[in-house]
């Protein structure tokens, strides 16, 4: 009995030492580098554990759930003397663990032992909710980044993004542009709209861009038409392209900034910790 205490008290207990079907599974499906990525990566930063609290979650979470079972029989004494800290400090590091939902106390015995069922880190509250909430927060935000406030002038990065729209051609004559002689122009112009979007922003070629100069768009085209630079299946796709551009459907690939890369990253590595590693139990 005495060596059944040092390696775990209540051994003897049949409804214990028995594993159910869903254990075996269970146990299949706990991943273990993951479960540590889990642990350090999410649960101790969440509830700002202290080292103790570690030590003890960890010496628990060894001897169930990477044991195959979910909850297990435990003296203070035993964890105590296997994790080498006093009887003190050990049952308190219990006790808040059981305070944050970490742990869940379902018998308590200075005699027998403590029964505990013992939560993955997905599984507690705190630790599931805030992570996810923040997560979700943050893919609005990159989701909804306000493109349509944005000053296509400002930048020579969102300058580029209208030329590359475009894919080097003109938007109004259709001819290649080379880089160097790349201009934009204001399909509204300036004087009747102070508008730098990129619904009103778009890549010409200098001849264009002098020859509209204030005219607006549809009168500039009928004139490339006249001068027959557009033929008439071409005249009437620039027309489209008038369209989809007013109703924001042309827009530009944007890249993303320093601040969106890392919160992509975080995404990236949030959904990396929680979604892909197979700790879901059954």
């Amino acid at each position: 009995m005495k060596n059944g205490k040092r390696n775990r008290t209540g051994v003897s207990n049949p409804s214990l030492e028995r594993k159910s079907t869903a254990d075996t599974q269970h146990q299949k499906e706990v991943d273990a580098r993951s479960l540590w990525k889990q642990v350090e990566d999410v649960l101790v930063p969440r509830l700002r554990l202290p080292v103790i609290d570690h030590m003890v979650y960890m010496h628990l979470l060894r001897h169930s759930h990477l044991e195959g079972n979910r909850r297990f029989r435990f003296s203070i004494l035993w964890l105590a003397r296997n994790i080498n800290l006093t009887m003190r400090p050990t049952r308190d590091a219990v006790r808040r663990l059981a305070a944050q939902g970490v742990l869940r106390l379902v018998e308590r015995s200075s005699m027998a032992g403590h029964v505990a069922e013992v939560r993955l880190p997905e599984e507690v509250r705190g630790v599931r909710a805030r992570p996810a909430a923040r997560a979700r927060e943050a893919a609005r935000k990159l989701a909804t980044t306000d493109i349509e406030q944005m000053d296509f002038l400002k930048t020579l990065e969102l300058r580029r993004a209208i030329h590359a729209r475009e894919r080097g051609r003109c938007f109004y004559c259709l001819r290649r542009v080379p880089p160097r002689l790349e201009c934009l122009d204001h399909v509204v112009p300036r004087a009747r709209v102070d508008c730098n979007s990129y619904r009103n922003l778009v890549s010409a070629c200098m001849e264009c861009n002098a020859q509209k100069s204030a005219l607006p768009a549809e009168e500039h085209l009928r004139w490339l038409f006249r001068e027959h630079r557009l033929g008439s299946a071409e005249l009437r796709g620039r027309f489209e392209a008038l369209e989809l551009l007013a109703a924001g459907k042309l827009r530009p690939v944007v890249a993303l900034t320093s601040e969106g890369r890392r919160t992509k990253a975080r995404l990236r590595l949030y959904k990396q910790i929680t979604t892909d590693s197979p700790l879901r139990p059954e």
